[in-house]
Parts: C-alpha cells; structure tokens; sequence
C-alpha cells in the first residue's frame, strides 16, 4: 500500500463569482460554496481518510469541516497552506488589475505579493510534513487553494517551472489525488469532481473564470 493525498480546493466564495484576487484575504464561502463543500464530503468521506488538513483560510477550513462532520476526524491547521499573496491586488478584478498595473499583470506578478516558485516550495513542503506522519497505507486530505495546490502539486511530481501552465486548474471544491511510489509522487486525478468548466486561479492571468 502507499500513501495518497487529496487536494482539495475550497468552495465558491463571493469573490470567486466576482472574479477578484482573493489571495490571504479571509474570504467566507457563499451558500453554493458551503452546498458545494457538504457534496464534496459526501463524496470525498467514502475514502476513509486518515487525517484532513487545511490552511488557516475559513474558506478551506470550513470545506475541510465539512468532510471532518462525515469522518469524524478533526480537522488539522496548517498556515503554509494559505493561498498564493496578493499584495496590491487582493479584492481586485482582472480588469482593475490589468488597468492598474498593465506590465505586471502580463508577467502576473503583484506587487508586494508571492512569487509562484515560493507558493510552490511553502505548499509542497507543508503537505510532506504531514504525509511523514500518515501509515505506510495512510490518505491525507488537504482543504487548500487554487493556486496553492496547483503549484504546490506541480512542485511534488518534479515538473520544471516552465512547464507547470500545462497542470489545469482545480474547481471548487474539485480535487487531485496524489499517490507516494518509490520514484516519488505521481498524480493519480486531476480536478475531479467537475464536469469540466473554465478554471482560474491567482496565479495565472490568462483564466476566464473563477468559480
């Protein structure tokens, strides 16, 4: 048996629909978020996991409680687990951003805000701290973020920078599941859970749509 873990994005928020930078901001979930987060569970409880961790965010711990309620399991903190920061940009639409800061909006670096590599490195670090602690057949889940689990799964499976574009978008309260195997980890599912939409997340500016 090997260990797995499951990445999970939080539910919808307001924000989400308004297609703003949510970043660190504290952003709750909408009712479809929290509607979202309870089918999630539903779903996601007939794993029988083993621990349930999340960021700091209520956005991601509320999803993450959601499941907690169906398992009976508490549900872990972990604030290397936040969303990528968005310095200026946070509770900005796209189009602000872009009207505001065209030169970086192509380049899609906020100012004063996170360097994807350093999401990378924060998340991915953060998920094998907890995976050390799981049995040989032991499954993880960890209520996160887009950006977050998107480049924090890019940085597990040893993919070079310039090709993480290629690794889609999580929906929310869609999911990827990761598998430890002697050569490392290999990405089992991506973005279950969704029919298939248009995805963003804060770290690419090229999205349509935030949901």
């Amino acid at each position: 048996m090997s260990r797995r873990v499951v990445c999970l994005r939080h539910g919808q928020t307001k924000w989400n629909v308004e297609q703003r930078f949510q970043g660190h901001s504290d952003i709750p979930l909408d009712p479809t978020g929290v509607a979202q987060a309870a089918r999630a569970a539903s779903l996601l409880a007939a794993l029988n996991p083993t621990a349930i961790v999340s960021s700091h965010l209520q956005r991601a711990y509320d999803t993450g409680t959601a499941l907690g309620r169906l398992t009976g399991l508490g549900v872990l903190v972990d604030k290397e687990l936040r969303e990528r920061g968005g310095g200026a940009w946070e509770g900005l639409t796209r189009e602000e951003i872009k009207a505001g800061w065209p030169v970086e909006f192509e380049a899609w670096e906020a100012p004063g805000g996170e360097a994807v590599a350093e999401v990378a490195d924060r998340v991915s670090e953060a998920i094998r701290r907890w995976v050390d602690q799981l049995p040989d057949d032991g499954l993880l889940v960890v209520a996160s973020h887009g950006a977050a689990l998107r480049l924090g799964i890019a940085r597990l499976l040893g993919l070079p920078e310039e090709l993480w574009p290629a690794l889609g978008g999580l929906g929310n309260c869609s999911w990827s599941v990761l598998e430890e195997g002697r050569r490392g980890w290999r990405l089992l599912e991506h973005n279950a859970g969704t029919l298939p939409e248009p995805v963003n997340s804060d770290d690419r500016p090229e999205a349509v749509v935030d949901r």
